[in-house]
């Protein structure tokens, strides 16, 4: 299974980017999904994830009310609107999928991964 994570890059602090996280649709049928990131010098955290049913989604408190996870089937991406950006935002962001339509926020049940993508904010 792969997955194919763009939309990294440059940008100020307050402003935005969308990821993208692409698979064939066959990947992600039945599957949940989630976005992690790893900043240098620092372990990976977990900062959404989206079950397979529904829109219902769950947020790391360092991005809740920023970030949006949002997923369209047909096309086979997932997305994390990253909005009001902050130097500490600055990471490799991952995706991956889990083989079970169930949400989670743990890295470890997830059973495939992206490349990453970086995503750099300055102040």
């Amino acid at each position: 299974v792969q997955l194919q994570a763009s939309g990294g890059g440059s940008v100020q602090a307050g402003g935005s980017l969308r990821l993208s996280c692409t698979g064939s649709q066959r990947t992600f049928s039945n599957n949940a999904m989630g976005w992690f990131r790893q900043a240098p010098g620092k372990e990976r955290e977990s900062v959404a994830a989206i079950g397979w049913g529904g829109p219902a989604a769950l947020y790391a408190d360092s991005v809740k009310g920023r970030f949006t996870i949002s997923r369209d089937i047909v096309k086979g991406t997932v997305y994390l609107q990253m909005n009001n950006l902050k130097p500490e935002d600055t990471a490799v962001h991952y995706c991956a999928g889990r083989r079970s339509a169930g949400i989670s926020m743990s890295a470890t049940t997830h059973n495939y991964w992206g490349q990453g993508t970086l995503v750099t904010v300055s102040s």
